[in-house]
């Protein structure tokens, strides 16, 4: 059986929370948001140099080609018929269907608006160890997690439709050499995110019912905070603190050395 990365915590005889109180500390998680990592305030004011705001886009673009994988992970998982005929619709967000070509596609007009050509985005060059190993540690959560662990994984979804927001009203005049084909990612993602979270919460508000169970929900949460977290620890040490992966290491010996 595989471990999760997130434990259970032990049974406990205290009282469960309302379903109020449960959905208010899910809701309160929001302090632990990406939005307020020191990176992430840096875009959104505009302090930013061009290759920052580059790199950001391409490790990110991984991100996005691993959440429909992700995505079909949960599903295999789920037994529920229903509940399927609904979570499918997040994979057609991002790999399109006929006549929309959905959330993948209007990342890379975002990657080719900020300079990217699409070749960089798809060949990963310019992904960091740090953000590949956090994004595959969610989509290997979603495969060995059951339906609604992963449901509740899901919930940063909570705090998405801020985030887009800000960046359509900042990015324009922070960043006016980006094209402007590069915001309908997050004119997308107001909308989407939205229904989105209203069936992984119902998930989660319905299957998580005891006291301990509800911790352990409030815990796979952090555990995704913590994954989008680190991803942006990885681009500051790369693009703020000028640290990138390897920056110590000797230069490579020429081959016969």
């Amino acid at each position: 059986m595989v471990q999760l990365a997130v434990r259970m915590p032990p049974k406990s005889t205290a009282a469960p929370w309302t379903r109020d109180e449960f959905e208010q500390r899910l809701r309160a998680k929001e302090r632990f948001y990406h939005i307020h990592h020191p990176f992430h305030v840096r875009m959104n004011s505009g302090q930013l140099e061009r290759e920052a705001v580059r790199g950001w886009v391409a490790n990110r673009f991984y991100y996005q080609i691993s959440i429909p994988v992700k995505d079909a992970a949960v599903m295999a998982n789920c037994r529920d018929r229903d509940a399927r005929r609904l979570w499918v619709q997040r994979i057609i967000d991002h790999d399109g269907s006929s006549g929309n070509e959905g959330g993948i596609e209007a990342w890379l007009q975002l990657g080719e608006a900020v300079g990217l050509t699409r070749e960089a985005l798809y060949d990963e060059r310019h992904v960091l160890p740090g953000v590949r190993f956090a994004v595959d540690a969610y989509v290997n959560f979603a495969r060995a997690a059951s339906f609604e662990e992963a449901a509740c994984s899901s919930l940063t979804e909570l705090f998405a439709p801020t985030i887009h927001q800000k960046r359509l009203d900042n990015w324009p005049d922070a960043y006016p050499w980006i094209e402007a084909q590069g915001y309908n990612y997050f004119r997308k993602r107001l909308s989407e995110a939205r229904r989105d979270v209203q069936h992984g919460l119902a998930v989660t508000l319905d299957h998580f019912t005891a006291r301990h169970e509800q911790d352990y929900a409030l815990n796979i949460l952090q555990f995704k905070l913590d994954i989008l977290w680190t991803m942006l620890d990885a681009m500051w040490m790369a693009y703020i603190a000028d640290l990138p992966p390897f920056h110590s290491c000797p230069p490579a010996a020429g081959y016969g050395a």
